[in-house]
C-alpha cells in the first residue's frame, strides 16, 4: 500500500512538471494521494500514445488503450462449448471410469507386496496411496468436463473425453489417462497393470 501511495505521488508529480499548464491535473489534501481527473487520465493516455512525454520506466499501462504489443493470435485457444460434454453424459462416463479403475486397482494391489498399498474412494475421489512411493489422486471436475489426476511421477493433468478415441486424454500430450496409470504403476511397483 505504502509503495502504492509513494508510485502515484511521484507520478503526479512527473505530470505536474511535465504537463504544467493543464488544468485537469489536481491534488486533494482531503482524500491524501493525488487524483487525476477523467480529462487528465484522457490526456496523460493521448500523451503516451502519441510520445510528448519522455518514456516513463514501467512496464504497467497507464490507460485503456489496446497495446500494440500484444499479439491476440499467441493467446490461450478458445474452448468450443459445443464439444463439451452434457453433464449427465459426463458424470455417467466419469463414475464409469472411477469405478472400473478403483475395482482393477483393487486387484492389482492385491497382487503387489507393498504394504502401504491402499485404494479409497469418497466424494468423486480416488485416491491411490502406494505406501512410500506417493499417492494418486483421481477426481472430477464438472464445470471442465474432466478428470484431474495428481501423480507422485508425473505431476496433475486434467484429461477431456475423447469422443473418437472413447478415452480420457491429456490434450497436451495426447496421453490416454488408462495408459498414463499403466506406465507409471509399472515403473514404481515393479508389476504390469492392465487398465483399459
Amino acid at each position: 500500500m505504502a509503495s502504492n501511495l509513494l508510485w502515484r505521488r511521484r507520478l503526479f508529480r512527473f505530470l505536474q512538471q511535465s504537463l504544467p499548464s493543464c488544468p485537469h491535473l489536481r491534488s486533494s489534501t482531503i482524500h491524501g494521494p493525488p487524483i487525476l481527473s477523467v480529462k487528465a487520465s484522457e490526456i496523460l493516455c493521448h500523451s503516451l500514445h502519441n510520445s510528448h512525454l519522455p518514456a516513463l520506466k514501467s512496464s504497467r499501462s497507464f490507460c485503456s488503450r489496446s497495446s500494440n504489443l500484444v499479439d491476440e493470435s499467441q493467446g490461450p485457444t478458445a474452448i468450443d462449448y459445443h464439444s463439451l460434454l452434457q453433464e449427465g453424459e459426463f458424470h455417467r462416463l466419469a463414475d464409469s471410469t472411477i469405478h472400473s479403475l478403483q475395482e482393477k486397482l483393487e486387484d492389482y494391489g492385491d497382487s503387489v507386496e507393498d504394504d502401504g498399498f491402499d485404494i479409497d474412494y469418497g466424494n468423486d475421489v480416488l485416491t491411490i496411496k502406494l505406501g512410500d512411493l506417493g499417492t494418486y489422486v483421481l477426481n472430477k471436475q464438472t464445470p471442465n468436463r474432466q478428470l484431474w489426476l495428481s501423480s507422485p511421477v508425473s505431476g496433475p493433468s486434467r484429461f477431456d473425453w475423447d469422443q473418437d478415441a472413447k478415452a480420457w486424454v491429456y490434450r497436451r500430450n495426447k496421453t490416454k489417462l488408462y495408459k498414463v496409470l499403466e506406465s507409471e504403476l509399472e515403473q514404481l511397483c515393479g508389476k504390469p497393470i492392465v487398465l483399459s
